[in-house]
């Protein structure tokens, strides 16, 4: 397996543990998703959880995809399809933040240690906003501004990032913003449950899914 290294998510001497986190050349989807969701937990986190070392195979629970988190001295590497037995096997939802669907097979501790790994803690929706927009100003097309609002307990809330005449708005609640911009879920699974709505051109919301997609995915 030829690995690239996409980590180490700490560093230095207020490191709690350096971790390096690698994933495959020419990854696939899932293995970037795994990957880009560790590195967030472990970036919140500051090291891997507990002194756990092992395999884990992670499973979709509605597609064939399949990937292995290999656990070893303080580095975690990801790889798609699962090719050894591994110690604990999750079945998750790759829509719902690495949900469980089922219980988890094998070692306690490894488990555990994994789930912490695939559920990092979601930003603040507007800094979420202003850290995509950063990364997905180097997409084709996309507009001048993007203009995120949702609705509180105080009424509306606007957040605008960037600046022009071009712009698109993408409107829902905090939580699944933040989910959206910081990659944690995805643009097409949320605008079909209803709780997101949007306002552009098609071209512009296709540009939109392809930045959100270059975000979820860290491509």
């Amino acid at each position: 397996m030829t690995e690239t290294t996409i980590g180490p998510a700490t560093r230095g001497a207020d490191a709690v543990g350096g971790v390096d986190i690698r994933i495959e050349d020419d990854a696939s989807p899932i293995v970037r998703l795994i990957g880009r969701t560790i590195t967030d937990s472990v970036r919140a986190d500051g090291s891997v959880p507990g002194s756990v070392e092992g395999t884990v195979a992670v499973r979709s629970h509605d597609t064939p995809q399949a990937a292995t988190i290999s656990i070893s001295q303080g580095a975690i590497a990801v790889s798609s399809g699962v090719f050894v037995e591994p110690d604990v096997t999750l079945t998750v939802d790759l829509n719902g933040r690495f949900t469980l669907v089922g219980k988890p097979l094998g070692a306690g501790d490894l488990a555990v240690a994994a789930r912490a790994l695939l559920s990092p803690p979601l930003p603040d929706w507007k800094a979420a906003a202003d850290s995509f927009w950063a990364a997905a100003r180097s997409v084709p097309g996309i507009p001048d501004m993007l203009i995120a609002i949702t609705e509180g307990s105080d009424g509306l809330d606007q957040h605008v990032v960037g600046e022009g005449e071009g712009h698109y708005v993408i409107a829902g609640p905090p939580e699944l913003l933040a989910g959206i911009f910081s990659g944690a879920d995805d643009l097409i699974a949320a605008l079909s449950t209803g709780l997101i709505g949007v306002r552009g051109t098609f071209s512009q919301l296709s540009v939109l899914v392809a930045a959100s997609w270059k975000v979820r995915y860290d491509v």
